[in-house]
């Protein structure tokens, strides 16, 4: 709860930080005017995509072919003699990512603000299903045979609209207030399955969440704090869902309910109290504190509670979980330079995450009251201490170093016969740093950091089984990581200029237990280059590779019982990404500007399974390697904008890309679609997916933009 909101009065800073400008010269006081009062702009057009690109449209609003309004303007003024601004913006008004923003604000007096955004999230893929009901909470599987239904073409996604609104208001010259509401609601479907068998479902989405954020800030000439309160409060129209099977002649059984009912998530709601800041002890001494407290919780009634015959809840489980979390953050820390090469920074923070929700039975046999799975509340308790340097040498260089060691308590009840993952009540990680910087160059600028960090923790608690205890989970096993980092800024002409970055990081993974990730790697390198042809053409290029590895030993075995090893397996996956690009703009004469970009990236998902089998009750089947998945995105950008007069031009663009895979996840082995309920003891359903592996598309579109103030 520690994510307070990042949108504020932006006018403030702006304003203030220009009139605090002294220029007496007038060619000086011309430009600051230009920036005080900055330009207001209209910009209206219309474009159009040729073909369906439903893979990049989920970035920009745009996923269907045809033609969008292309709408998008700003309005500031100042008055001068108050010094008061109003603005209002508008972004993408034409299409599904519109954002709207409108604000007053009298500097270092008084101000508010209103906006509106709208975020899209659509899935890439058709599915073409029977399922009756989408969007609404009693759904219905097709069948098989005569109970079969017709079957059509689906999209899905959903659809954020958020308000929100601030106030801010100077008390006095030391104290200030702040405060902002905002109302989101999310509405639409998103894929799902049934649960009790591989059946398709569409989950609908219809929720709001509010919050609210109010601070209070103090600027003194040695001490800052802000406190305040920031609370979040979530709630869903629909907190129940049924799948009917129509064509399933079985009888419903626990196992397998008929319709079968799938909780939605709860409402809920999060309260947090913060205070933080600094102050300044001597010139060359500060210290900092953060401190806050949140409480969360989740006490709606069960709607499974009011089921009945299969459905029914188990006798010992309440009609409310009574859910409650509470956080604590305690922070302090000095930053201080005891000699003048000499500067640095001690921190010590605890972060206590306490999971008071009660121990509850929440499966069990009705008949006897006997309980076979608890919930599992789990509370974490985390210690770090910082501590960092750095000395400058002569020459422009520095040498920094740093360490770091956390150690973290966990907390959660502890079932043998229900625990299927190990688990650790003690975690701890030491990592230390040492890096060599310099700058203050006009020419080279760079730096180079080695990291070394150690993880370990208490022996593993038991599990249910012989074979569960092998297993060594990713995020709290025994690891050793190695990592460094080096980048160059470089300007070997006056008009050229070279950034790079290399990246390289290294895991090792203990081997005391057998199964789990062994190692891993992680690779960045990055160039960037800027060149100026002339004064009126520039020439822009990059390049970018990242690439990871991991090796992961893994294993099957039967379930019930005594269980029997079948095979193991030795997975070796990778990610390999390439991305390239260059842009070229320039002003062919005083009224036309042109340019020019160009991207290509490819990415590459490499699976390869050794399987070893043990002699175990398993049938041997053929073993073909997987095959790689290949994604590439080819896009070619060109403009001209040609000024009409001083303050109005019109501006093209052409826009041409594409993108294809060969992802086969959505494909049985054969090639053929996955279908669901294939090959299941499942009454059919027989939906499938259709991913558009191909995807081509240009977009033409046209701007009229005009400036005024």
């Amino acid at each position: 709860m520690a994510n307070h909101s990042t949108h504020g009065f932006r006018l403030t800073a702006i304003a203030a930080s220009l009139l605090a400008i002294q220029v007496p010269a007038l060619a000086q006081d011309a430009e600051v005017a230009e920036l005080v009062t900055p330009d207001s702009f209209l910009s209206v057009g219309i474009g159009a995509w040729s073909d369906d690109r439903p893979q990049q449209g989920i970035y920009d609003g745009m996923r269907d072919k045809g033609g969008y309004l292309l709408l998008d303007g700003r309005y500031l003024k100042r008055d001068n003699a108050t010094g008061t601004w109003i603005g209002l913006t508008g972004r993408n008004l034409g299409l599904d990512t519109r954002e709207l923003r409108a604000e007053w604000l009298r500097q270092g007096d008084i101000g508010a603000f209103i906006e509106y955004s709208r975020i899209p999230r659509d899935n890439p893929y058709t599915f073409r299903t029977g399922l009756q009901g989408i969007g609404s909470t009693s759904l219905v599987i097709s069948g098989a045979g005569a109970a079969a239904l017709p079957f059509r073409d689906v999209e899905l996604g959903t659809v954020r609209d958020q308000i929100g609104a601030g106030f801010y208001k100077a008390l006095s010259r030391t104290l200030n207030f702040k405060v902002k509401l905002s109302h989101e609601e999310k509405d639409g479907t998103r894929n799902w399955g049934l649960g009790s068998s591989p059946l398709f479902m569409v989950e609908p989405i219809d929720s709001t969440i509010d919050q609210l954020e109010a601070t209070l800030n103090y600027v003194g000439e040695r001490l800052q704090v802000s406190g305040g309160y920031y609370g979040s409060f979530y709630d869903t129209s629909n907190t129940l869902v049924f799948g009917l099977r129509p064509g399933d002649p079985a009888v419903p059984t626990v196992g397998a309910p008929n319709p079968t009912p799938l909780s939605q998530p709860l409402a809920n709601q999060a309260h947090q109290f913060f205070v933080d800041g600094g102050y300044s002890v001597t010139p060359t001494t500060r210290a900092m504190f953060k401190l806050s407290r949140s409480v969360a919780t989740m006490d709606e009634h069960l709607p499974t509670w009011d089921l009945t015959g299969v459905n029914a809840p188990f006798v010992g489980m309440p009609s409310r979980l009574n859910g409650r979390m509470d956080t604590t953050l305690a922070e302090v820390g000095l930053s201080l330079r005891p000699l003048p090469r000499l500067s640095m920074l001690a921190n010590l923070r605890y972060h206590d995450v306490n999971d008071k929700t009660p121990l509850l039975g929440v499966v069990g046999t009705n008949a006897t009251g006997a309980i076979l799975v608890h919930n599992t509340p789990q509370s974490y308790e985390t210690t770090t201490g910082k501590l960092d340097a750095t000395y400058r040498l002569p020459a422009g260089l520095s040498v920094n170093g740093g360490l770091e060691v956390r150690k973290q308590n966990r907390f959660a009840p502890s079932f043998v016969d229900e625990t299927f993952v190990p688990y650790r009540v003690r975690l701890d990680e030491d990592t230390w740093r040492i890096g060599l910087r310099r700058g203050l160059s006009e020419t080279v600028n760079g730096s180079l950091t080695f990291l070394h960090s150690e993880r370990d923790g208490s022996t593993f608690t038991p599990t249910e089984d012989v074979f569960s205890d092998l297993i060594s989970p990713i995020h709290i096993a025994d690891r050793e990581r190695d990592k460094w980092r080096a980048s160059v800024d470089w300007t070997p002409a006056e008009r050229l200029t070279l950034q790079a970055v290399v990246e390289n990081a290294k895991d090792e993974y203990s081997d005391e237990r057998r199964y789990g990730l062994k190692n891993g790697r992680a690779s960045l390198m990055s160039l960037d280059a800027t060149y100026s042809v002339t004064d009126n053409w520039q020439v822009t290029g990059w390049y970018a590779r990242d690439e990871t590895k991991a090796r992961q030993f893994n294993a099957q075995w039967t379930g019930g019982g005594a269980p029997v090893l079948q095979l193991e397996r030795e997975a070796t996956l990778e990610d390999k990404g390439d991305t390239v690009g260059f842009e070229v703009r320039g002003r062919v004469s005083q009224a036309l500007r042109v340019g020019a970009n160009a991207l290509y990236a490819k990415s590459v998902s490499k699976y390869r399974d050794d399987i070893a089998f043990t002699g175990g009750p398993v049938a041997l089947p053929v073993v073909t390697p997987l095959p790689d998945i290949t994604n590439k995105l080819a896009r070619l950008g060109l403009f001209a904008e040609y000024a009409l007069r001083k303050t109005s031009s019109v501006r093209f663009d052409l826009i041409h890309e594409d993108w294809r895979t060969d992802d086969w996840t959505w494909q049985f082995a054969d090639g053929s679609p996955f279908v669901y309920g294939a090959g299941t003891a499942a009454a059919g359903d027989g939906t499938f997916v259709l991913p558009n592996q191909r995807q081509k598309s240009t977009f033409a579109g046209v701007r009229y933009i005009v400036r005024f103030q």
